[in-house]
């Protein structure tokens, strides 16, 4: 954070020590109970201009010249930076107030009942850290959780209904028991065991993602097809194309609360380095820079998938010290070809410093986190600004696609301040 002494006889020239470059700031006023007037902008000085210099034609523009003594201001790389810059700002003085006036709201969340001695699945706003195991988002809006939740149970015959049970033979049922819709424990229409089975599979569903579901399916649909079976086969290609169905409805970032990890990285306000943040434990950590020195950011419109065309390290070695390979193309005749390893050694680098952030237990902050992640994941891709990336299977970071991924923003930072 950048400080900046006022003087509103001097605005001018206060002013012209800003960089008109994003950022979040913070206008405070001589007596410091005052509450600062903080805001987010993409260019700062126009910004302070607007706010601490009166101008004649615009008598009505809010105007604090005469109240501002000092300006903090903390220069940015994205608006996804400067979301979360500014909600700790605004947390810092206001509190829990902080995500009413950023209007973070929590994100919807399909919630397994397991305590239940018959679970069943409801969509929720409010998950239980206790059960983090059991809650499944976040979703891009409570509409599209409840779809999800309604188009998945259409696979599976678990309960719908909302009452504490009390398995009676007298129960009158509902219309899904008589539809087959259920096991309808309700008048022990099936054992606890057979209903526990189901529920099972239902958990794991929604802990994979549809992938307990669909590999079975889809070895079945395979063997029939080679056993001849193609009238058995195409059923089960009906059915594997339901269950992809219902699995398109929860997007990558859906996942049991208590795992969700992603990698997000975004542009720099230093034009050589790409900010990395990382959301674990449920809180945003970061931003660490990643250095792009040296890096050759392919280029997209080739459409080459080839690994030649991935982000490749260039370091200036002169030539009796240098043990790599020569790289012909480069205009520096002393350049050579950094090997791959040195720049995944960088990422892991920013990787580690991430993971010493310190663990956030503030439920107001780890509230805004969640929700400042899934306003900017859900945004439209045109509009998205940045890349996400998730760990793999067995839970490790991917380092060339992290670092591919870095190479897009930089190559889309670099074309978005290229002159034409």
């Amino acid at each position: 954070m950048q400080h900046l002494a006022f003087d509103p006889s001097e605005a001018k020239t206060s002013l012209a020590q800003v960089p008109p470059s994003p950022a979040v700031f913070a206008l405070y006023g001589a007596d410091a109970k005052d509450e600062p007037y903080i805001g987010r902008t993409p260019n700062l000085r126009s910004r302070l201009e607007r706010l601490l210099q009166p101008s004649p034609k615009h008598p009505r523009r809010l105007q604090l010249a005469g109240r501002v003594r000092r300006i903090a201001y903390h220069l940015t790389g994205s608006d996804f930076e400067s979301l979360l810059m500014q909600f700790e700002m605004l947390h810092e003085v206001y509190g829990p107030k902080a995500l009413e006036r950023m209007h973070l709201r929590a994100p919807a969340f399909v919630r397994f009942l397991g305590s239940n001695p018959y679970p069943r699945i409801t969509v929720t706003n409010k998950p239980s850290q206790k059960e983090a195991d059991w809650a499944y988002g976040p979703f891009a809006s409570r509409a599209a959780a409840e779809r999800f939740a309604d188009e998945m149970l259409k696979l599976f015959l678990l309960r719908r209904c909302t009452d504490d049970l009390n398995p009676d033979p007298s129960h009158p049922g509902c219309v899904y028991s008589e539809m087959k819709m259920c096991l309808a424990p309700c008048y022990k229409g099936c054992t606890d065991d057979r209903y526990a089975e189901e529920s099972s599979a239902v958990q794991d569903f929604l802990a994979s993602r549809g992938e307990s579901k669909l590999v079975p399916l889809r070895h079945q649909r395979d063997k029939a097809s080679e056993g001849l079976a193609f009238e058995d086969a195409a059923a089960l290609h009906a059915q594997v194309q339901k269950v992809e169905a219902v699995r398109a409805l929860a997007p990558e970032l859906v996942q049991p609360m208590s795992k969700l990890r992603v990698a997000i990285l975004q542009p720099s306000a230093n034009s050589d380095e790409v900010a990395l943040f990382l959301y674990e434990d449920g809180q945003l950590r970061g931003p660490v820079p990643f250095s792009t020195i040296g890096m050759r950011i392919q280029n997209e419109q080739s459409g080459s998938s080839s690994l030649f065309a991935q982000p490749m390290g260039l370091e200036p070695v002169p030539e009796e010290q240098g043990s790599g390979i020569r790289d012909q193309g480069s205009e520096n005749p002393e350049a050579v070809k950094v090997p791959r390893t040195m720049l995944e050694s960088r990422m892991e680098s920013v990787l580690e410093q991430l993971s010493k952030f310190p663990a956030q237990t503030n439920s107001v902050t780890r509230q805004a986190h969640l929700a400042l992640l899934k306003r900017w994941y859900y945004r439209p891709e045109v509009k998205r600004e940045g890349e996400a990336v998730f760990p793999d299977d067995e839970g490790h970071w991917p380092l060339r696609a992290l670092l591919r991924a870095g190479g897009r923003v930089a190559a889309k930072k670099l074309a978005a301040v290229k002159p034409q």
